[in-house]
């Protein structure tokens, strides 16, 4: 059970984990591109949000190269993509920076997606959910691979009240496009 009726209103948080990345010689953590599949993968994950009816008003994404362009692949599947913030504390963020950064965020939103990396993203999936419909859970402690979407729902009338074990865990999906002459 998430919150009791009547302490806020629904809210969703969508964490998305960037596209698959290359590793090119000599390029900076920081300023790695997308691999083939990683530019592949990207849009596929935004077209699973909008037929998930799950787009958000809001995406804070990290500065890096990796997280900015599947960003824009993902966000280019929807008619009018929302606002998206850049905020470098994202990049290699553990559980509380990610919190202190959601936390920000305006009540006005109701639908927020979380773009980064892992181990962090995971780790907050599993920190804010008290439970998991299925085994959402379970799928999220064996592997959250990229272009994993966990999508997290709870109640309540702002961002600050989004805590460890107060959201429930509604699905995971890791969504792939599809290779050129592949069925």
């Amino acid at each position: 059970m998430i919150a009791r009726a009547g302490a806020g209103p629904l809210r969703r948080l969508v964490v998305l984990r960037h596209a698959k990345s290359a590793w090119p010689e000599g390029v900076a953590d920081h300023e790695r591109p997308l691999a083939p599949r990683g530019r592949r993968d990207a849009p596929a994950a935004g077209r699973a949000l909008a037929e998930a009816d799950c787009l958000p008003d809001l995406a804070l994404c990290s500065t890096a190269l990796r997280a900015r362009s599947t960003w824009e692949l993902a966000s280019a599947q929807w008619g009018t993509p929302p606002p998206a913030r850049f905020d470098p504390r994202l990049y290699a963020a553990g559980v509380p920076d990610l919190l202190r950064v959601v936390h920000e965020v305006l009540p006005e939103v109701e639908t927020l997606l979380l773009l980064g990396h892992n181990p962090g993203l995971a780790e907050l999936v599993l920190d804010l959910a008290r439970d998991g419909l299925d085994d959402t859970l379970e799928v999220v402690r064996r592997k959250f691979p990229t272009s994993a979407i966990a999508i997290l729902s709870w109640h309540g009338t702002g961002w600050q009240a989004l805590t460890p074990g107060t959201a429930l865990l509604t699905s995971v999906t890791v969504p792939r496009g599809k290779r050129r002459g592949k069925a």
